[in-house]
């Protein structure tokens, strides 16, 4: 077994039994304790694992949420593959939404320098790399920037979604489940992307393998509101099976 292949089931383990120890996975999976050990620390690294004595609990079980800076370090790959996939979601012409988030940053960065577009951010990280551009019609929704995830909150970012209508929301999330549907773990966050996805014709959701059958605090949206969720091809094809079922389209980049 490949170390990516061990630490996946480390972390299904620990989603189904909500702890893992690392005297039994070491007996579970033959392998030895440092080997365990090493491999909950790139986990932790991750975001998707925290570390206590003797083992770890996955994050959505204690409500950690990493800071923007640790999640953007990791699953680069992933991220930037599910970024490509999603440019043919973009339109030639017209408006879209880009939620702030790592992945959707890298979209940003993917977007043709020679197509004309108005693109709303609520991430001032994200104008930023856009600011720039001649073609790009960029507007900045204001508000609250919470320090966590960079992006702006509150009144005066739900205020002008509610009078914008564009052709695409692309969003990011924390969590998605057939039992509980799109969760952040921030009720602000989860009202700003919520009026997202009214503000839009078709919702994208670019989510990596490890928020698939996650759930957190704030529910912003239903399977239904779904177009579209790319995610990547080490998405767990079970997981995948049952949100497909529930009647999502999914591409794996």
């Amino acid at each position: 077994m490949y170390a990516e292949e061990r630490q996946q089931e480390i972390l299904r383990i620990a989603r189904t039994q909500g702890r893992v120890e690392v005297a039994g996975l070491a007996d579970e999976l033959n392998v030895t304790s440092e080997t365990i050990r090493r491999d909950l620390t790139m986990l932790e690294r991750a975001g998707v694992l925290r570390r206590v004595h003797g083992g770890a609990i996955p994050v959505e079980r204690i409500g950690f949420e990493p800071a923007l800076a640790t999640r953007d370090a990791v699953l680069i790959e992933e991220k930037e593959r599910i970024a490509k996939v999603a440019l043919a979601e973009v339109p030639e012409e017209g408006a879209i939404i880009l939620d702030a988030g790592t992945t959707t940053a890298r979209l940003a960065q993917l977007l043709p320098a020679d197509r004309e577009l108005t693109v709303v951010v609520n991430s001032p990280v994200i104008a930023t790399t856009l600011g720039v551009r001649p073609n790009l019609n960029v507007l900045l929704l204001g508000g609250r920037v919470r320090g966590k995830t960079l992006a702006t909150v509150d009144d005066w970012s739900l205020r002008p979604l509610a009078d914008l209508y564009v052709d695409v929301a692309f969003l990011g999330t924390n969590g998605i489940s057939v039992e509980r549907g799109l969760t952040t773990p921030d009720p602000a966050e989860a009202a700003v992307k919520r009026a997202m996805i009214r503000a839009a014709r078709r919702t994208v959701l670019l989510a990596d393998h490890t928020k698939l059958g996650n759930d957190y605090l704030a529910r912003f949206g239903e399977l239904a509101d779904l177009d579209l969720l790319i995610t990547d091809t080490v998405a767990d094809s079970d997981l995948v099976g049952d949100l497909e079922a529930a009647g999502v389209r999914v591409t794996r980049a």
